[in-house]
């Protein structure tokens, strides 16, 4: 049997694609790389069960439109993932087949049926008194609720509200205090209060004001580290995973949700967290422009959604008291890991 070129096998552009034009030509921040990288390790494996083929032995034509549609169908419906995270996915997609087809021309008609894989199209505004399930947040009860949640008596416990209470009193994004350092960490002095420098999307760079309580709480983990070990570690004692928070905090939901069952009706994340920051910090009164440079938005615009969203929530409860007549996890293909091994240690 003729053995097919190395350019028509997945491995031999996706390495490339990674490590050359990311890094190189289109000079990515490195949040930007992971979430590619993590696009396509739940690509490959999908696409290798689906096919009885080794991660291996996958050519560029098996990554065909219909393979990436069922793959986006799984992620939105069994891996219950938002439309925004989905279309996350198909744009790290699009970028690989255009790679591809810059580069092998006689890829350029695969590339052109992907790119005809349409993105959905997601409201994030309210809509008929309603708010959509992205843009809700945790009232002030159900932050607390969620913050009482870890058992504070156990190591693990005492790590997860950390972690909790860094995400609600910074706002910042799950993949922003994975990639936390000590260093970034500065202790309260005779000038100011402690504060925690974040390096957000595109590398960008803001300082946030950090609570007494919340230093003292971090105080117990990064005392005698050298500054440049991430804060939040997991239980291997490695830096703490993306995933691994969203796991955190879904978990601590659902705990919380049996003492305030409100919680059951939203979908809790790590960006939720960061929105009910946003939301109660607009509530005591904070200005938006010091919120927008608070979340890292780089437009006031972003900011102001959680204005709208405010506002008609405090409408929609009102409207409750207004007397009225009222009618009525998949496992994985593992047949090979050599390009698995390459996407996870990258």
């Amino acid at each position: 049997m003729e053995s097919l070129d190395k350019t028509a096998y997945v491995s031999y552009w996706m390495k490339r694609f990674l490590l050359e034009y990311m890094t190189s030509v289109r000079n990515q921040s490195n949040n930007t790389r992971k979430s590619y990288r993590d696009c396509f390790k739940l690509l490959l494996p999908h696409i290798s069960k689906c096919l009885k083929k080794s991660i291996d032995e996958l050519l560029i034509d098996d990554v065909a439109p219909e393979n990436i549609k069922d793959f986006l169908s799984y992620i939105e419906n069994d891996r219950k993932c938002t439309i925004k995270t989905r279309n996350q996915r198909l744009a790290a997609i699009y970028a690989f087949a255009y790679y591809v087809s810059v580069n092998s021309p006689e890829h350029i008609e695969w590339s052109r049926l992907i790119h005809t894989i349409p993105v959905k199209k997601e409201s994030v505004k309210v809509v008929n008194g309603s708010v959509t399930p992205r843009m809700l947040y945790l009232e002030k009860n159900e932050m607390d609720a969620l913050l009482n949640a870890p058992n504070r008596k156990s190591v693990q416990g005492q790590r997860d509200y950390a972690l909790l209470i860094f995400l609600y009193n910074s706002g910042a994004r799950a993949s922003e205090a994975t990639s936390l350092t000590i260093g970034n960490l500065r202790y309260a002095n005779h000038h100011t209060d402690p504060q925690v420098i974040i390096y957000g999307k595109g590398n960008k760079r803001r300082i946030c004001p950090l609570w007494k309580g919340t230093m003292d709480v971090l105080k117990q983990f990064i005392d005698g580290r050298d500054p440049s070990e991430n804060v939040f570690l997991n239980r291997y004692g490695e830096p703490i995973t993306r995933f691994g928070v969203y796991e955190m905090v879904s978990r601590y939901a659902a705990i919380a949700a049996q003492t305030v069952p409100s919680i059951k009706k939203k979908r809790v994340s790590p960006h939720t967290v960061r929105h009910s920051t946003a939301s109660h910090l607009l509530e005591a009164g904070v200005d938006i422009n010091t919120i927008r440079a608070w979340l890292g938005h780089v437009s006031v615009n972003t900011t102001n959604i959680y204005a709208e969203i405010n506002i008609q929530m405090k409408a929609n409860a009102l409207k409750t008291c207004e007397i009225e007549n009222k009618s009525k996890y998949q496992k994985t293909w593992k047949s090979n890991k050599k390009l698995m091994d390459f996407l996870t240690n990258l």
